[in-house]
């Protein structure tokens, strides 16, 4: 008889952003004439940047010829790709990193849902509150969650909750943690940490012998001097630390989908007898065991992001992001609405009106204004009481949808 992993009846059956879709489109459905205004996920409405379609033509074009034909690549990522990582991303930030230290993959969705294959069960995981669905669904599936406790939290993960009286910095836990998730700029509050507030973070982790899965899609919208690109800016971080990379959102990836984590060789964990273990080594087994890299052609465009024209296209991209997330924010505290983040993320977290709960004005907005937001307890009992808004839309989307707020 086969049986399941019955951690996947525990989880709960729709995720976030399916049943916002489930009620857009009933909304929708009911009223075909509406014109909805997607302000809830976070993709990207503008084209590649030219130097990466360029780079993509060029490497489909070597598919044509025997002499330039690529097959299966190597898993880890291409050296070409990697190399350019490490010039521009690190290396301009002052950090060494080793080629051999870096994974290319698909997505850093795919990463951090999988990088708990290197973890036993039994480690104890805090995560902040709000927090991206995908860190506490993983640890249901891989077990490491516990059960349910009926206030949509679990009972063996560590909530380190993060609002207005805190400033959204998370506190240290008041209990030994063993895996630690941070994601800065922030998903979804869009707020950040400074280099102080995350050197705490380090120094708890080596104290602690514990490691963080540093999340940082978003490094690229950074803005203000004090806030880290990299946790490797932190001294002592490559010991405990692992981070995660994605060109999604940077430039405009996320239908082409490319990313890289990077493991250095000096993050270790404990087998049962107490030895120190390197996760790369294990990362790199499960990495070329599970995965047969990402294509030839995508690492091309990624590579081309590098490029003179590359950076200036992108950055292109994201001021024009960043200029919508600054035209949102105006407009919310124009109405008197409290709004944190959208200065160093694409992310504005703003508080919900007369005390209506998330998904009460998530209704109001989708029902009255034909505005689709994303409400804030489907990240976390923390995020009642908040809805995420993206600027990742068009320009004039943006604007016509805050003059539709602002009557």
């Amino acid at each position: 008889m086969a049986t399941i992993n019955e951690n996947f009846i525990k989880i709960t059956p729709t995720y976030l952003f399916s049943e916002v879709a489930k009620r857009v489109a009933a909304h929708k459905s009911a009223n075909p004439q509406a014109e909805i205004i997607r302000m809830g996920i976070g993709d990207v409405t503008l084209p590649l940047p030219d130097a990466c379609v360029d780079a993509m033509i060029k490497a489909a074009e070597e598919q044509r010829a025997n002499v330039s034909f690529r097959g299966y690549g190597p898993e880890q990522g291409y050296d070409f790709l990697r190399n350019a990582i490490i010039e521009h991303d690190y290396k301009a930030h002052g950090i060494e990193i080793e080629v051999d230290e870096i994974f290319v993959s698909d997505g850093s969705k795919s990463d951090t849902g999988n990088i708990g294959d290197i973890f036993d069960r039994n480690n104890r995981v805090a995560i902040t509150d709000p927090v991206y669905p995908v860190y506490v669904d993983t640890n249901v599936m891989g077990g490491r969650a516990g059960n349910p406790t009926g206030n949509g939290q679990w009972t063996n993960l560590v909530y380190l909750t993060c609002n207005e009286e805190n400033q959204f910095v998370p506190e240290l836990p008041s209990e030994k943690v063993d895996i630690i998730y941070l994601c800065y700029p922030n998903n979804p509050t869009g707020t950040t940490l400074t280099k102080e507030q995350l050197t705490v973070w380090v120094n708890y982790a080596r104290e602690n012998k514990s490691v963080i899965l540093f999340d940082a899609a978003y490094e690229a919208f950074i803005s203000e001097e004090n806030v880290p690109h990299s946790i490797y800016e932190i001294e002592g971080a490559r010991e405990v630390a692992i981070e995660f990379r994605s060109y999604s959102k940077t430039a405009g990836f996320t239908g082409t989908r490319c990313a890289f984590t990077v493991v250095p060789k000096s993050v270790t964990a404990y087998n049962t007898c107490g030895e120190k273990i390197s996760l790369n080594k294990l990362w790199l087994r499960r990495h070329t065991t599970k995965f047969n890299g990402t294509s030839y052609v995508v690492q091309r465009a990624a590579e081309a992001t590098y490029s003179p024209e590359g950076k200036k296209q992108v950055k292109s991209h994201i001021n024009y992001y960043m200029e919508n997330a600054r035209i949102i924010r105006k407009s919310l505290q124009s109405i008197g609405l409290q709004v944190f983040g959208g200065v160093n993320a694409p992310y504005v977290w703003t508080k919900t009106p007369k005390g209506m709960s998330s998904w009460e004005y998530f209704d109001y907005l989708l029902k009255e204004k034909n505005i689709v937001c994303t409400p804030g307890a489907g990240f976390g009992t923390a995020g009642e009481g908040f809805v995420r808004f993206s600027s990742f839309g068009s320009r004039e989307d943006t604007i016509e949808a805050m003059k539709r707020l602002e009557k």
